[in-house]
């Protein structure tokens, strides 16, 4: 089942600075032995309920294994403080859904009777 690694970057750095940089050229490396791919990478947001600050990736895994050898790689923890000491936020794995996925598929069993 697909994962993704999701972040939601709060406090962006104003400028392109040079750790920046260095972190933007080196993390594809990071993501091509484990399958990640960017789905969501510096697009505009589009607040429609409260506010959203800063801006969100998303990159998708083949499944939460691959999610969680990429982060725990020795590739991508060495430029991990690239980012962290420019970009404040917040960084989740998270399982995706089999197809086809209705709403009330989440709730239990004994809960829908």
């Amino acid at each position: 089942m697909t994962a993704y690694a999701i972040a939601h970057f709060t406090d962006i750095a104003a400028d392109m600075n040079a750790e920046v940089i260095e972190y933007l050229h080196r993390i594809d490396d990071t993501l091509a032995p484990f399958g990640g791919q960017f789905l969501v990478h510096g697009g505009e947001v589009h607040e429609l309920e409260e506010t959203w600050p800063g801006g969100v990736v998303v990159i998708s895994f083949p499944d939460f294994t691959a999610a969680r050898e990429w982060y725990d790689s020795p590739a991508y923890q060495a430029i991990l403080p690239l980012r962290r000491r420019s970009l404040a936020g917040s960084v989740i794995l998270v399982d995706g859904v089999s197809a086809p996925h209705a709403a009330t598929d989440i709730i239990p069993v004994q809960a829908s009777r």
